[in-house]
């Protein structure tokens, strides 16, 4: 798939009746080198693992069809949340409302009124064009704005740490300093001391001292000349690393002024969270949860429904119930890692119990982290800020 020539990109028309998907398939090769179809619902599958669809054309004669076809893919087909894709309907009139509502939640990315035939050929088209250009940014598009917020987080804990190392070693630096003044104020009382000694004649059988003075002014000078110089180039030697590290602190103020900046902008950014529970009452307990709380919110119903949404939609963490209808937490969570752009998405499993089995088989498939129900405030909070800090 080459996604700097959208001409190149494989799109697939996926539809009930042959008629239809040939039809519909002679109207997008006038743009488009690589328009395939699928008819066959034995080769759902193997159609999409073949083509690898950039663009995948729903032309069921309805929108009950559609949404079949679409979770059936799923179910049989793990291909499909490694390959980056755009759906567009072809609905009908009366179905406007609801794959509107569809397209809103991320179930699909677009629709087209097509049936009956309109005299607008050309929208069909204008859509897969748009949903070309999508996929391109995508494809082309860096990190999450939650994932730079958490490297500006990860720097300003980064100054403190350089900050308190400095500090750190100004003291070092300060008590080597007073060490050698101390060696040298106990060098020289020890020589006072020694001299003393051997004029009060206390070791008379080694050294006899007959001029005390001369003696004493001897020891005065190797105390100035030959001691003290060298316990003044030693400490003189501290002085550069004190100048050292004063320069290094004014350098680095202008950066961690920034980093300040960042971490400040860092803490306004709002990370997503995607929560995947069939169970409403559990969506409305954690929004008022979270209520107050720096966080954007996006819910799903079940596994299905969430590997739709990540096509479109970059969360930065996602809540993850264990047991769910069509598609439980473990397969949701292991087809999530196996697409290359969420295999560092942290998911946090939430479970009715704590078992061994549920645990080990969590972590087989991706997991980073443990909920188990009924969970307090505090516990889903810390979670959460574990995760997206990387912990």
């Amino acid at each position: 798939m080459n996604a700097s020539d959208p001409s190149q990109t494989a799109i697939l028309v996926a539809a009930e009746n042959v008629t239809d998907a040939e039809q519909i398939r002679k109207l997008l090769a006038e743009e488009f080198d690589k328009v395939f179809t699928t008819t066959d619902e034995d080769k759902v599958a193997a159609d999409f693992e073949r083509h690898r669809p950039g663009v995948l054309v729903l032309a069921f004669n309805s929108l009950e069809k559609a949404e079949r076809y679409y979770l059936g893919l799923y179910h049989l087909c793990p291909t499909v949340q490694q390959t980056p894709h755009r759906t567009v309907i072809m609905c009908r009139e009366e179905d406007v409302k609801r794959v509107y509502d569809l397209c809103r939640k991320n179930h699909f990315d677009d629709y087209v009124l097509f049936w009956p035939m309109t005299c607008d050929m050309s929208r069909l088209v204008m859509a897969v064009h748009h949903a070309l250009c999508e996929l391109a940014a995508q494809r082309e598009g860096g990190p999450s704005v939650a994932e730079f917020a958490a490297q500006a987080r990860r720097l300003a804990a980064l100054e403190g740490s350089l900050d308190h190392q400095m500090t750190r070693g100004s003291r070092h630096i300060a008590v080597a300093s007073r060490a050698m003044a101390l060696a040298e104020e106990g060098v020289d009382a020890a020589l006072d001391g020694f001299s003393r000694r051997l004029i009060e004649g206390v070791v008379p059988d080694a050294v006899t001292v007959s001029n005390p003075d001369a003696l004493n002014q001897e020891v005065s000078r190797l105390k100035r000349e030959d001691i003290g110089d060298r316990f003044r180039v030693a400490t003189e030697s501290v002085e550069p690393l004190k100048q050292w590290a004063d320069e290094l602190k004014q350098g680095f103020s202008a950066h961690t002024a920034l980093v300040r900046e960042l971490n400040a902008l860092a803490d306004s950014v709002q990370p997503t969270v995607l929560m995947v529970d069939d169970d409403e009452l559990q969506h409305k307990l954690v929004a008022r949860i979270l209520e107050g709380e720096n966080y954007r919110l996006i819910f799903a119903a079940n596994g299905v429904e969430a590997l739709s949404i990540l096509r479109k939609t970059r969360p930065d963490v996602v809540l993850m119930d264990f047991m769910m209808p069509e598609m439980d937490g473990i397969e949701a969570t292991r087809r999530l890692k196996a697409a290359p752009q969420f295999a560092k998405l942290p998911v946090i499993m939430i479970t009715g119990q704590s078992k061994g089995g549920v645990v080990i088989d969590s972590l087989k498939a991706g997991a980073t982290g443990f909920l188990v129900k009924p969970f307090e405030r505090d516990t889903l909070i810390a979670k959460l800020r574990q995760a997206l800090n990387g912990a």
